[in-house]
């Protein structure tokens, strides 16, 4: 689910570039460093997500898509929607993850029998 919510988010930042640029008059240069950085650090991401420091890393880019705010108003909300669907996705995951792992230990302890 992650890696669903970077891609999706991906395709967001690219697109605040053309925003910046045109609405907010930041210079291009800044803007597409800025823009299609967030946009490629976003699809690195959801591949490294078998890491926990890519775990960590999408923490960081979930501030940088709300601290885009301060130049896009509208990444305020979109970015705390984002930020919502990634913790949503992340904890929802680990709860998921544990509640596996204890089903399959109790497998294997009713499968040892007595």
């Amino acid at each position: 689910m992650c890696a669903a919510i970077l891609s999706l988010e991906a395709i967001v930042l690219g697109l605040t570039t053309p925003v910046m640029i045109n609405l907010a008059s930041v210079p291009w240069r800044t803007a597409c460093a800025v823009g299609l950085g967030l946009c490629v650090a976003c699809l690195v991401l959801a591949g490294l997500l078998r890491w926990e420091a890519a775990y960590v890393a999408g923490w960081v880019v979930q501030v940088a898509a709300v601290g885009l705010g301060f130049v896009v108003p509208m990444m305020f909300v979109l970015g705390s929607i984002f930020a919502l669907l990634w913790g949503t996705a992340y904890f929802l995951g680990r709860k998921i993850e544990r509640d596996r792992a204890a089903a399959y230990a109790a497998y294997d302890v009713e499968r040892a029998g007595p």
